[in-house]
C-alpha cells in the first residue's frame, strides 16, 4: 500500500512539473529566459542536482546556445554535460542514461568541472530534442540532469519524464534555433538596420573598405542587447570600438566601465569584478562594490577576457546567464543588467583545446563576433590616421603644424605597424614634438620606420649625399603642393627657376605626376 501511495506521489509531483512548465512558456518574456525558467523549474521541483540544456546547429554539428541551471547557490561553476555523451545523443537521437557517472569512461575521462566526490554521488540523464516539424524529425538539441543516486527504475521513470518535456519544449527550442539563425544570416548579408555604410563616431577612421565593414557590423549589433566578442591584433582600437558600440546602444546614457583582464593578478580579479565583503581576505577593511555591480543598466567592456583564470570564467558566465552575481565572501545573490562587450587578441580557440578557456563561456561571448584587421591589411587607414592624429597632437601642444610631407607620407605607408594604431599614434605624437616648422618630414619620425635610403642617416652615406635627399625631399614636396609648378616651386623655396629646372633634372624628377595629381584631385571636388 504504501509502495502504491509514493507511486501516486510521483505521479502527482510530474504532472504538476509539466503544468508549471507549460505555464512558464505561456508567459510573454523572450525564448531564452523561458528556457531559463524551465531548467529553473525541473531543478527544483524534481531535486535534480542539476539541469543543462543545449542547442546545437544540424548542418554544422556546432554548439549554439547551452543554458545551465543549478540550485547550489554557493556553487560557483556552472557546468556545461559532457560534449562525449551529448555527441552520442545527437548522432543516435536516443536517450541516455548513466547510473553513476564515475562508471562512464566519458566522465572518467573528462571530469566537466565536476569534483572526484560528484562523480560517485550522481547519475546523469540526456534526452534529445527533437524537431518533428521539419521534413525529417531532426535532432536540435539535447536536455540533461545531473541526478542523485537512485535505483534503475526510478531512473528509467525520470528518463520517460525527460523525454516528454522535450517534446513539449521541442517547438520553443525549433524557434529560438531558426531566430538565431534569422539573425546571423541578416547580419552577415547587412540587411538589418545600419546595414549601410554609416557615417563613423568622433574619433573613429574608417576610410578602409575592411573598416567600413567593421563599423557597419558595430551599427548592426549595437542595438541589441547581444554580447560582441572584438577580435584583433594589440593596438588595433577594439576598446574605442567598443565605446562606438555602446554610444550607439539604447544604454548611452548608462555608464560604460572597462577592466583590462591582463592588467590584475589572478587573486584579485574576481574582486574588481564582482566586489568583496569587509574581512573577505587579508586587506579588505571595508565592502566594495564589482564592476558589474557598477555597470548596471549599463555596459561592461572586458579587454584581454582570455586572460581570466577558469573559475573567474565560471562566475563571468554565470553573471551572464543568470544575472546574478556574488560579492567574495558573501552569500547573498545581487541582481544586476548588464551589456558584455569582450574583446581579445588570443585565438580562444587554442585555448578551447588546451583546456585554458571554457567552453560554455565561449559560446556565450561569441554571440557576434567582430574581426579588426590589423593597419598592415588596410594601409587606405594610414594616411587619414597619421592626419587625425597630426590635428589632435598640433592642438594639444599647440604647434603649427600644418601638414606631412611626401616622402613621410610614403614611408608611414610602406611601414609594417608591428603594433597597429597604437603605434601610429605614438609615432605622430613623436613627430609633432619634434618639429618645429610646419611639415613633418622623414627625419622627425622614428628610427624605426626610417631605412638609410628612406631617411638619408645610413652610415654609408656622405655628407654631400645626406644634404641631397633632403634637398630632393624639399624639392618634391613643393613640387606636390604647387601641382608640379616648377616657377611657383621657385617662388616658394626662394630660389631662381633656373635652379628648379637644373635640381629636377637632376634627381630625375617626374614634374607631370604632381600636376596630374592636382587635376585629379580638383576633378574630384568639382564631382
Amino acid at each position: 500500500m504504501a509502495t502504491n501511495t509514493q507511486d501516486h506521489s510521483d505521479d502527482l509531483s510530474y504532472l504538476l512539473t509539466l503544468k508549471t512548465i507549460q505555464e512558464t512558456l505561456r508567459k510573454e518574456t523572450t525564448l531564452e529566459e523561458s528556457l531559463n525558467a524551465l531548467l529553473k523549474t525541473l531543478a527544483l521541483d524534481m531535486e535534480y542536482v542539476r539541469a543543462f540544456m543545449v542547442i546545437m546547429d544540424p548542418k554544422t554539428e556546432n554548439l549554439k546556445l547551452s543554458l545551465t541551471y543549478s540550485p547550489a547557490q554557493s556553487d560557483d561553476v556552472t557546468y556545461s554535460p559532457g560534449r562525449g555523451i551529448i555527441g552520442r545523443v545527437f548522432d543516435s537521437g536516443r536517450s541516455i542514461s548513466v547510473p553513476r557517472m564515475s562508471d562512464d569512461p566519458e566522465f572518467l575521462n573528462k571530469a566537466f568541472g565536476r569534483s572526484e566526490e560528484e562523480l560517485r554521488k550522481l547519475g546523469f540523464i540526456c534526452v534529445p530534442v527533437i524537431n518533428l516539424r521539419s521534413d525529417e524529425a531532426e535532432v536540435i538539441g539535447a536536455l540533461s540532469v545531473d541526478v542523485p543516486l537512485i535505483p534503475a527504475e526510478d531512473m528509467a521513470a525520470h528518463r520517460d519524464f525527460l523525454e516528454v518535456v522535450a517534446g513539449i519544449i521541442a517547438g520553443h527550442v525549433a524557434q529560438l534555433q531558426e531566430e538565431m539563425a534569422t539573425q546571423n544570416h541578416l547580419l552577415s548579408q547587412g540587411l538589418m538596420a545600419g546595414g549601410a555604410d554609416a557615417a563613423p563616431p568622433k574619433d573613429f577612421v574608417a576610410a578602409s573598405k575592411a573598416m567600413r565593414l567593421v563599423l557597419r557590423q558595430s551599427t548592426q549589433v549595437a542595438p541589441s542587447r547581444a554580447t560582441a566578442l572584438l577580435r584583433g591584433e594589440s593596438g588595433t582600437g577594439k576598446e574605442l570600438l567598443a565605446e562606438a558600440i555602446h554610444q550607439s546602444s539604447p544604454r548611452a546614457d548608462k555608464p560604460l566601465i572597462k577592466l583590462n583582464c591582463a592588467a590584475l593578478p589572478s587573486e584579485l580579479i574576481e574582486s574588481e569584478l564582482f566586489g568583496h565583503q569587509k574581512g573577505a581576505f587579508t586587506g579588505a577593511f571595508q565592502t566594495k562594490r564589482g564592476l558589474f555591480e557598477v555597470a548596471d543598466q549599463g555596459t561592461l567592456f572586458l579587454d584581454e577576457i582570455g586572460e581570466l583564470s577558469m573559475d573567474a570564467q565560471a562566475k563571468v558566465l554565470r553573471a551572464i546567464q543568470e544575472k546574478e552575481i556574488q560579492r567574495v565572501g558573501s552569500e547573498q545573490t545581487i541582481t544586476v543588467d548588464v551589456r558584455l562587450i569582450c574583446a581579445t587578441h588570443q585565438p580562444l580557440e587554442e585555448l578551447l583545446e588546451k583546456g585554458l578557456f571554457r567552453e560554455d563561456l565561449y559560446y556565450r561571448i561569441n554571440v557576434f563576433p567582430i574581426f579588426i584587421p590589423p593597419l598592415k591589411e588596410r594601409r587606405e587607414d594610414i594616411l587619414p590616421l597619421a592626419e587625425h592624429f597630426l590635428a589632435e597632437f598640433t592642438d594639444e601642444y599647440g604647434k603649427e603644424v600644418k601638414r606631412i610631407s611626401t616622402p613621410a607620407i610614403e614611408l608611414l605607408v610602406m611601414y609594417h605597424w608591428p603594433g597597429n594604431v597604437r603605434e601610429l599614434k605614438n609615432c605622430m605624437e613623436r613627430a609633432v614634438l619634434l618639429c618645429e616648422e610646419q611639415v613633418i618630414r622623414t627625419y622627425h619620425l622614428p628610427p624605426t620606420l626610417q631605412s638609410a635610403e628612406s631617411s638619408a642617416t645610413g652610415t654609408n652615406l656622405s655628407f654631400g649625399e645626406a644634404v641631397a635627399k633632403f634637398e630632393q625631399e624639399l624639392l618634391i614636396d613643393s613640387l606636390k603642393k604647387t601641382g608640379g609648378n616648377m616657377l611657383q616651386s621657385a617662388r616658394d623655396l626662394r630660389v631662381s627657376y633656373r635652379i628648379v629646372n637644373y635640381k629636377v633634372k637632376k634627381y630625375n624628377i617626374d614634374v607631370k605626376k604632381y600636376s596630374q595629381t592636382k587635376k585629379k584631385t580638383k576633378k574630384k571636388l568639382e564631382v
